[in-house]
């Protein structure tokens, strides 16, 4: 039964790729993603909903990992703009990160092999033998490059409380999601073809 449910992870990951593709194409196709504006007015037609579906969307890939979220991270911002597009990514990902932690101590390595080969997971989790390993923890989640949702669930293997973990990422994804905003804009010419947009 393990084995089919993570079978199944797998192949959900490649259909949510293909379906992200598709979207993309038809997007492209129907104009919205050649202008950038025209893309913000497709969301925005959604009015409330459209923050509320984007907190789910962040949410939901942090527990199943499945989407890439960097790319819905940029995605958030291009959309919503600095302030709103930190608030809302900060929650959809502070959330899932908790729910995740949640899962790993509930359900513990199995529920992580899910998701992560084994050979990743046990090079990860020497780590959680190193003295200072809550330190390089916090590091870690400041840094926008992290493989940060395996490293959630490696910490969930460890004696640190809720509490403690649900502080830290309070405190630290904030400041990873602005460093990963500053690497897009850096790369902002490269971002904008990547995505398809045309600058104004």
């Amino acid at each position: 039964m393990y084995n089919i449910i993570k079978k199944t992870i797998e192949w959900l990951g490649t259909l949510t790729l293909i379906a992200t593709a598709i979207l993309v194409i038809w997007l492209l196709k129907e104009g919205t993603l050649n202008d950038f504006e025209a893309f913000k007015a497709w969301v925005a037609q959604y009015k409330i909903l459209s923050p509320l579906i984007f907190i789910l969307i962040q949410i939901i890939q942090v527990v199943l990992p499945i989407i890439p979220g960097g790319i819905t991270t940029i995605a958030g911002f291009a959309v919503f703009g600095f302030w709103q597009g930190l608030l809302y990514n900060s929650i959809g990902i502070i959330i899932g990160s908790i729910l995740l932690f949640i899962l790993v101590q509930k359900f513990g390595v199995k529920f992580i092999l899910l998701f992560v080969k084994e050979a990743t997971f046990l090079k990860y989790e020497a780590k959680l033998e190193s003295p200072g390993y809550e330190r390089l923890f916090i590091l870690l989640m400041i840094s926008p490059i992290s493989p940060a949702d395996l490293l959630v669930m490696v910490t969930g293997l460890t004696n640190m409380s809720l509490k403690k973990f649900s502080i830290i990422m309070l405190i630290t994804k904030p400041i990873s999601i602005v460093g990963y905003n500053l690497i897009w804009l850096v790369g902002g010419d490269w971002a904008y073809y990547f995505f398809g947009f045309t600058k104004k």
